[in-house]
C-alpha cells in the first residue's frame, strides 16, 4: 500500500517538469558527470595552488591570460579531445608523448614525432648535399628538422629518443588518475622567462611557463621612479616625462616614460651646411648635411680649386703636385708643375678591362678605356651544350630546356640553358592534408607534407566552456559540457516568468504557461503558450552540409492562436432587429434573414426592395424612378433627372411670352419669369414700342405705347383717311372719327368694311364720274387681250429639258473620219505587241527547258563515273 502514494507523486513531479529539464539536465546531474568535472578542479586546484599561494590569488580564479595555454591543456585532456597533429589519433594518457618546447608547446605521439624528424632531417641533408659540396655524412649531422606546427627548427641530435614528463626530469612518467596525464606530479622547477633567476612554482605542466610571480624591486623605464613588481612584469613605466639627454646633447626626450632607446630629436633650428654657404631650418637629428654645391676653395697651389662636394674641415694638398704618372702609369715624372698635363708615353695602355680577362689595346690615353670589351672569343653556353665565337662582353645561352628534376622530385627544372644549380621547386604543393579539409600550401617539396596547422575551437554554446583540437579531429568531438544558464530571451509573451534553463545547442524548450493572449473580439486565449520561439542554436555541427543553405537562423514563428470558440449573438446581413442567431465567435459567416432590406436608397425618397443583404460589400439598388417632386417655385415643368435626394436643380426650360401687342415674342427662362411679380412680370413682356394692334372699329392702329387690355377710347381715332365717291373720282381727307360717326350715321358698323374699302362712297358722285368710268373700262379690255396673244406661242415652242440635254449629247459624240482612223491604227499596234509578246515567250522557255535537260544529264553522268571509279 506504500507504494502507491510514491508512484503517484512520482507522476505528478514528471508533469510539472518542463521539457528543457528532461532534455538538457539529465547528462548534467548524471554521477559520472559530476566525478568528470570534480576530478578536473582537483587537478587544476593541485596544479596552480603554489602560483596562486604566491600572487595572493584564490584557487577558484585562475584567469590569468599566463595560465591559458595550460587551461585549454586541462580542458582538452579532461574531455578527452587531446589529438596528435600528425597521425589526427587521440592522444591516451598511456601513450609515449612529445610537446614542443619553442613556440607552440603542441602535444605529439613520440613514435609519430620520431618518424617526423627523421624523414625531416633526410630530406635536409639530401638537399644539402645535392647543393653544396660536401659529403652526405656533414650534410646529416647539419641537416635539421620542424616543429609540424610552429615551424621552430631542431638539430638532428635534439630528436627525441625517450619519453619525458612536460618538465623534462622524469623519464617514462607512470599513468596516475590523479595527476595530470604525461606529467610527473612534481613542482616544474624550469628556469623562467627573461632569465629573472627565478623558477617556475606550478606542477609538472604542458604549456609555456608562467611569468614570474615573485616581488622584486624595479625602475621604471627612465630610471626616476622605483616600486615594487611582479618579477614577470617588472618593466614599467612611470608615465611622466622621459627627459633623458637626446643625442645631440642639447634637447631631452619629451615622451611618456618608455622603452628602448628615445627617438631622435625633433626640434627644428636653423643649421648650416659643412661649408658654411647655405643656411636651412631642419630638426636637430639632421642638423649635419651636405649642400650640393662644389667646395671650389683654392688649394695649397694656388692655382687650382678643390673639386670635392660640400665637406668638413680643410681641402688637403693638390693631387697634382709630387711625383705625376702618364694616363697608363708605366712612366714617372717628377718636379713637374701642377699646372702642366702630363704627357703621354706613346706605350700601349695595357690596362685591365672591365670582363677581368683582356686588357686595352689602345696607346696610352687619357680618360677611360672601352667599356665593353669586343675581343672574339669561343665561349661555352651555361649548360654546355652549345659553342660559339662571341665578342667577350655578350653571353652565351641556348634555348635547350633543362630537364633535371628539382628539389621536390615532381617537376622538371624547363629553365632555359640551365647550369645544374637549378632553383628550387615555385610550384605550390597543393596535396591533401590529413586532416582532408585544406591542401599543402607549402612550395613543392620531397616527403610527406606538414600537418595541417589550423586548430578548431570546440566550444559550447554560449561558448563558456571551449577546447582547441587539430584539424581533421572535430568531427569526432563532443561539446564540452557548460553549466551555465542559457542567454537565449524567450520570444513569448511569458518571458519574465518563463523557467530557466541550461546551456544547449538546438531550440529552446517550448513554454508551458497558458497562452492568455487577448483576441481582438476581447475574449482570451485559454491554450497552453504557442507564441514565438527564439531562433535555434545551430546543433553541434562543425561543418555544414554542401547542399545546406548557410543562411542566418531566424526565430521560429509561433502558430497564432486558434479561432475564438465563445458562442455570440450575431445580426444578419441587414442588422434588422429580431433576427439575430447563436453562432461561435470566431464564425464570421453572414446570413440573410430573408426579409425585405427596407434602408432608404441614395435618393432619400424611397426604400431598398431587395432580399436582407449586407449593407456595406452590398450596396442597395438604385433608384430609376423619375423624380416626383414639386418644384419651387412651382411651374408646370417636371424635374429632368431621376430620382434623386436634396431639392431639385432651378428649372432652366425657356419659355415664350408674346408682347402685350402681338409684335414681338420673348423668351425667359423658368425659374426667372416665375420668380417675377405680376407688375415685373408684366413690364418685361412689354416690347416698349407702338401698340401695333389694330383698332376694333377702324383699320388703324393703336398709337399707345404696347400694353396690356384692350386699347382705350377705340372711337376717338385722329388718323387721316381718304374718303372717295363711288366711283373713286372725287377724294377728300377726313379724320377717322368722323368717318367712323359717318358709318355709324348711314347704319353700317365700320368694323364690317374691309381695309380697302374704308372711306370709299362716302362721298356723293358728279357729272364727270360716269364718262371717266367708261374710259378705264376700254383701255382694261385692251389690255387683257394683248396678254392672251403673247401667252399663245410659248407654250407652242415649249421643249422638255431631257429631249435638250439628250440632243446635245449626240452632237458631242459625233467625230471626223481622221479620228476613227487613228483609234483603229492604235488597236492594230496593241494586237500585234501582244502577239509578238507571246511567241517571244515560248521561245524562251522551251529554250530554258532544253538547258536544263542537258544539265540534269550531265550532272547524272558525272555521279555514274563516281560511283564506277571511287577515289583511293
Amino acid at each position: 500500500m506504500s507504494t502507491t502514494p510514491s508512484h503517484h507523486h512520482l507522476q505528478q513531479l514528471q508533469r510539472k517538469k518542463s521539457v528543457s529539464d528532461s532534455d538538457y539536465d539529465s547528462d548534467y546531474d548524471s554521477d559520472t558527470t559530476n566525478s568528470q568535472n570534480h576530478h578536473s578542479a582537483d587537478l587544476t586546484n593541485s596544479i596552480f595552488k603554489s602560483y596562486f599561494e604566491h600572487t595572493n590569488l584564490h584557487s577558484s580564479q585562475p584567469t590569468q591570460h599566463d595560465l591559458t595555454k595550460i587551461k585549454s591543456f586541462l580542458t582538452s585532456s579532461s574531455s578527452g579531445a587531446l589529438s596528435c597533429l600528425i597521425c589526427l589519433e587521440r592522444i591516451k594518457t598511456s601513450d609515449p608523448t612529445w610537446s614542443c618546447t619553442s613556440l607552440c608547446y603542441a602535444v605529439f605521439h613520440l613514435i609519430c614525432i620520431q618518424s617526423w624528424a627523421r624523414q625531416a632531417s633526410d630530406l635536409s641533408a639530401l638537399r644539402a648535399s645535392t647543393r653544396l659540396p660536401i659529403s652526405s655524412d656533414k650534410a646529416a649531422e647539419s641537416s635539421t628538422w620542424n616543429c609540424p606546427k610552429c615551424r621552430s627548427d631542431y638539430s638532428r641530435s635534439e630528436i627525441p629518443r625517450n619519453y619525458l614528463c612536460f618538465c623534462g626530469k622524469v623519464e617514462n612518467p607512470p599513468s596516475d588518475p590523479w595527476i595530470l596525464p604525461h606529467s610527473c606530479g612534481e613542482v616544474c622547477d624550469r628556469q623562467l622567462k627573461n632569465n629573472c633567476g627565478h623558477f617556475c612554482l606550478l606542477l609538472c605542466h604542458p604549456g609555456p611557463c608562467p611569468s614570474c610571480p615573485k616581488l622584486v624591486k624595479t625602475t621604471c623605464f627612465c630610471g626616476k621612479t622605483t616600486d615594487v613588481k611582479r618579477c614577470g612584469y617588472k618593466l614599467f613605466s612611470c608615465n611622466n616625462i622621459c627627459n633623458k639627454s637626446l643625442d645631440c646633447g642639447t634637447h631631452s626626450c619629451k615622451q611618456i616614460c618608455h622603452d628602448g632607446p628615445c627617438p631622435p630629436c625633433n626640434a627644428r633650428g636653423v643649421y648650416k651646411c659643412s661649408c658654411g654657404r647655405k643656411v636651412e631650418e631642419r630638426e636637430c637629428c639632421k642638423r649635419e648635411f651636405r649642400c650640393e654645391n662644389p667646395c671650389e676653395k683654392l688649394l695649397a697651389c694656388g692655382k687650382h680649386v678643390c673639386e670635392r662636394g660640400c665637406h668638413f674641415g680643410e681641402c688637403g694638398d693638390c693631387p697634382l703636385q709630387g711625383k705625376r704618372a702618364c694616363p697608363c702609369g708605366k712612366r714617372l715624372y717628377e718636379g713637374m708643375a701642377c699646372d702642366i698635363a702630363v704627357p703621354l708615353c706613346g706605350g700601349t695602355c695595357d690596362k685591365m678591362l672591365s670582363c677581368g680577362f683582356h686588357r686595352c689595346h689602345e696607346r696610352c690615353h687619357r680618360g677611360p678605356c672601352m667599356e665593353t670589351c669586343r675581343i672574339v672569343v669561343t665561349k661555352l653556353c651555361r649548360c654546355g651544350g652549345m659553342k660559339k665565337e662571341v665578342p667577350c662582353y655578350q653571353d652565351l645561352a641556348c634555348e635547350r630546356k633543362c630537364q633535371r628534376m628539382r628539389d621536390c622530385g615532381r617537376h622538371a627544372c624547363k629553365r632555359r640553358c640551365c647550369d645544374g644549380d637549378c632553383p628550387p621547386c615555385g610550384e605550390i604543393c597543393g596535396k591533401r592534408l590529413r586532416c582532408n579539409n585544406h591542401k599543402c600550401p607549402a612550395p613543392c617539396h620531397r616527403g610527406a607534407c606538414s600537418p595541417c596547422p589550423v586548430m578548431f575551437t570546440i566550444s559550447c554554446a554560449c561558448g563558456g566552456a571551449h577546447f582547441e583540437v587539430p584539424c581533421g579531429t572535430e568531427m569526432d568531438q563532443k561539446p564540452p559540457k557548460c553549466r551555465k544558464s542559457c542567454g537565449i530571451s524567450p520570444l513569448c509573451r511569458h518571458g519574465s516568468d518563463s523557467k530557466p534553463h541550461k546551456c544547449h545547442y538546438g531550440a529552446c524548450p517550448p513554454c508551458r504557461l497558458l497562452c492568455d493572449e487577448e483576441y481582438p473580439c476581447s475574449h482570451k486565449c485559454k491554450l497552453r503558450c504557442h507564441g514565438p520561439r527564439p531562433p535555434p542554436n545551430p546543433d553541434f555541427i562543425l561543418k555544414p552540409k554542401k547542399k545546406k543553405p548557410n543562411n542566418p537562423s531566424e526565430s521560429t514563428p509561433g502558430s497564432p492562436c486558434p479561432p475564438c470558440p465563445e458562442l455570440v449573438w450575431r445580426p444578419c446581413l441587414g442588422q434588422h432587429i429580431g433576427a439575430e442567431r447563436m453562432m461561435v465567435c470566431s464564425n464570421r459567416t453572414q446570413f440573410s434573414c430573408e426579409n425585405l432590406c427596407g434602408s432608404p436608397l441614395s435618393c432619400g425618397n424611397h426604400y431598398c426592395t431587395k432580399t436582407c443583404h449586407a449593407l456595406k460589400s452590398q450596396s442597395c439598388e438604385e433608384c430609376h424612378l423619375p423624380c416626383e417632386k414639386e418644384r419651387k417655385p412651382s411651374c408646370r415643368h417636371s424635374c429632368p433627372l431621376p430620382c434623386h435626394p436634396g431639392d431639385c436643380p432651378p428649372c432652366k426650360v425657356l419659355v415664350k411670352r408674346s408682347c402685350h401687342c402681338g409684335s414681338m415674342v420673348h423668351v425667359f427662362e423658368c425659374i426667372y419669369y416665375n420668380n417675377l411679380s405680376e407688375k415685373e412680370q408684366t413690364a418685361a413682356r412689354s416690347c416698349g414700342g407702338s401698340c401695333h394692334r389694330k383698332l376694333p372699329n377702324c383699320t388703324h392702329l393703336c398709337p399707345k405705347i404696347c400694353h396690356p387690355g384692350q386699347c382705350p377710347s377705340p372711337d376717338k381715332c385722329t388718323k387721316k383717311v381718304t374718303v372717295r365717291c363711288q366711283c373713286q373720282t372725287l377724294k377728300k381727307e377726313m379724320p377717322c372719327q368722323e368717318v367712323q360717326a359717318a358709318y355709324h350715321k348711314a347704319g353700317s358698323n365700320p368694323k364690317d368694311v374691309s381695309k380697302s374699302h374704308f372711306g370709299l362712297g362716302l362721298l356723293p358722285c358728279n357729272s364727270g364720274c360716269k364718262s371717266k368710268a367708261q374710259v378705264v373700262d376700254q383701255e382694261l379690255h385692251l389690255r387683257k387681250s394683248k396678254d392672251l396673244e403673247e401667252k399663245v406661242p410659248a407654250t407652242e415652242i415649249h421643249i422638255p429639258k431631257r429631249r435638250k440635254r439628250r440632243e446635245r449629247l449626240q452632237e458631242t459624240k459625233k467625230s471626223s473620219p481622221l479620228q476613227k482612223i487613228a483609234a483603229t491604227m492604235k488597236w492594230l499596234l496593241v494586237t500585234v505587241t501582244l502577239v509578238v509578246a507571246l511567241m517571244a515567250a515560248a521561245y524562251f522557255g522551251y529554250k530554258g527547258l532544253m538547258w536544263l535537260s542537258d544539265w540534269m544529264n550531265e550532272v547524272e553522268e558525272q555521279q555514274r563515273h563516281i560511283r564506277r571509279h571511287p577515289r583511293i
